[in-house]
């Protein structure tokens, strides 16, 4: 659980899923989730978090639960656990040291 938070954390505190952000295969992750791009890009649009504070666990958890609740109306056999693994394998890598 706390491994999904810290990837939720890193995900929110990122622009990494915006519509607009070609680094990112939003199509593709939203193929993997179930859902179309538009209702994926939609879902995370809201959260605008600040981008030098880390939010604490209870606000991780809340918003965890609003983006799996905005996913559920495009995709209503969408899960945490389903969330869970599609987020883990495109979690954006760390940048290197030294480079």
């Amino acid at each position: 659980m706390n491994k999904t938070l810290i990837i939720l954390a890193v995900c929110f505190s990122t622009s990494a899923f915006a519509a607009n952000e070609p680094r990112h295969p939003t199509d593709k992750i939203a193929a993997d989730l179930g859902v179309s791009e538009v209702a994926f890009s939609q879902c995370f649009k809201p959260e605008r978090p600040d981008r030098n504070k880390r939010p604490d666990e209870a606000k991780m958890r809340a918003e965890k639960a609003k983006l799996l609740t905005c996913l559920q109306d495009s995709n209503p056999s969408m899960t945490g656990k389903r969330l869970d693994s599609v987020m883990e394998r495109y979690r954006p890598e760390p940048p290197k040291r030294g480079s």
